[in-house]
């Protein structure tokens, strides 16, 4: 499906470990049903770049490792993450990266871990399903809060970035880039 040259690789590195490490300074508050998880922000990436799809979902199989919700958190959480990505992924690129395109593209990890985590925090803990409701909440609080207080500036951000450097360009825009130098070279 993807091509991963070394500079694409590179990205979903620094993405993964990005995510791990950002999440593991808050730890232990980064888990739970109140998670405070600013490196939530990084999940408006794949609206720029498909390797951010498996950078994600490394680095949040990884900042899980730590999760006092073992294995279940690490697999299952960890995949909630990897659908959100290509989820938000599939969004920009229907919408072309524009504003439209990082309110909507949040709204997967949003919505999949406001529904998912819940039930691993109740299958983990025992604790009733009354209290699905209340975890739902919460994570879709704080899920709002990561991703959008922090992924929109960072989106913005990005756009910038990408405009600029050649690391942040993704290939249809180094592609573009190369045909232009080239026709005008040519001139």
């Amino acid at each position: 499906m993807f091509k991963f040259s070394t500079k694409k690789l590179a990205r979903a590195g620094i993405i993964a470990a990005l995510y791990a490490a950002v999440t593991y300074l808050l730890a232990p508050y980064a888990y739970g049903p109140f998670q405070f998880r600013p490196a939530e922000a990084l999940t408006v990436l794949p609206l720029f770049f498909p390797e951010a799809i498996p950078g994600l979902f490394v680095g949040c199989a990884l900042a899980n490792l730590m999760s006092g919700y073992g294995i279940y958190d690490i697999v299952f959480g960890s995949l909630i993450t990897l659908i959100a990505a290509a989820t938000t992924f599939y969004i920009g690129k229907a919408l072309k990266r524009n504003f439209l395109s990082v309110i909507l593209g949040g709204l997967p990890p949003i919505l999949l871990n406001a529904v998912g985590i819940p039930v691993i925090i109740i299958l983990v803990s025992a604790d009733s399903w009354a209290a699905y409701i209340t975890y739902f909440l919460q994570m879709l609080l704080t899920q709002s809060v990561w991703i959008y207080a922090l992924g929109i500036p960072l989106f913005f951000a990005m756009k910038r970035l990408t405009a600029k450097l050649r690391f942040f360009k993704n290939d249809e825009e180094e592609e573009k880039e190369e045909t232009n130098e080239t026709q005008e070279s040519a001139e």
